[in-house]
């Protein structure tokens, strides 16, 4: 299943993605898609459903964050190998862990706010993953038992904030807007393979990153259970997993983004998304 929210700002609704790419209205069946909706109860009572008997939504409509509700949002830093190498850094020992404030989240088609004073705002193309049952201090054997699906996340990042300013990244990686996420939640059934994944982001239609889910450092299952053992995972929370290299910080000369530029980004079987920045105020 694909499943998405979609609607105003602060007004979504839930729905699901049927076999013609057509929005279905899920309002009947979920009041949104939530940690409850995407448990593994909640998910076998959505995939009973027949998508054609389900209400058709018309027009345009605007995406939001294909789950609401959510605590966490977790991110993974310099996960993959050739990455690591653009920028110089050594393979880590062990995952890196940063978190993006919540009020970064937003749907994939959203504007990007460039922050005021940035001069170094940066792109990655990542794979999320979308916890479905509570992980506290599970096993790498028993990690996927607690995924409920992927999507795909803008981990958005200004690099002089996260390395130059001192203490933490995730002053540079917390602005509002600098977590695009979807367009869907596409459910782990239809991703057998999540280390198989081609991905890319382009810049005013310029390919700077075109890699793969392959060359990660620690997979899914590692990722998930790593992270339940520093912060309880809840259903609906997300875990990016690193990006691949072509990130504007690894350019020679680096490349950041100003006002007025698009991103276009996907990863294979997950859709895509698109940001147009613009200037904070």
């Amino acid at each position: 299943m694909k499943l998405l929210r979609y609607g105003p700002p602060g007004q979504e609704k839930p729905g699901l993605l049927d076999a013609n790419g057509q929005i279905r209205d899920l309002s009947g069946t979920v009041p949104d898609i939530t940690g409850a909706a995407i448990s593994p109860e909640g998910l076998a009572k959505l995939a009973a459903l027949d998508p054609t008997s389900l209400p058709l939504v018309g027009g345009d409509q605007r995406l939001g964050s294909p789950v609401t509700g959510l605590k966490n949002f977790v991110c993974i830093g310099l996960n993959y190998a050739d990455h690591a190498a653009e920028t110089g850094a050594a393979i880590p020992k062990e995952p890196i862990i940063f978190m993006k404030s919540l009020g970064a989240l937003q749907g994939p088609n959203d504007q990007v706010e460039i922050p005021k004073n940035s001069v170094k705002t940066d792109w990655e193309v990542e794979l999320a993953v979308i916890i479905g049952t509570r992980a506290k201090y599970v096993s790498e054997a028993d990690a996927m038992n607690h995924v409920a699906g992927y999507a795909v996340c803008n981990d958005v990042s200004e690099r002089e904030f996260q390395i130059e300013r001192g203490g933490t990244w995730d002053k540079g990686k917390g602005h509002d807007t600098f977590g695009p996420l979807g367009p869907w939640l596409v459910t782990k059934d239809e991703v057998p393979d999540p280390q198989n994944l081609s991905m890319f982001c382009d810049i005013d239609g310029k390919r700077f990153q075109d890699g793969s889910t392959r060359t990660m450092i620690f997979g899914v299952a590692k990722l998930v259970s790593y992270v339940s053992h520093f912060i309880t995972l809840h259903p609906g929370d997300v875990i990016t997993t690193g990006t691949p290299p072509g990130v504007g910080m690894g350019q020679k000369p680096p490349v950041f983004l100003k006002a007025g530029q698009t991103m276009r980004l996907g990863i294979e079987g997950l859709g895509e998304q698109q940001q147009v920045t613009v200037a904070a105020e």
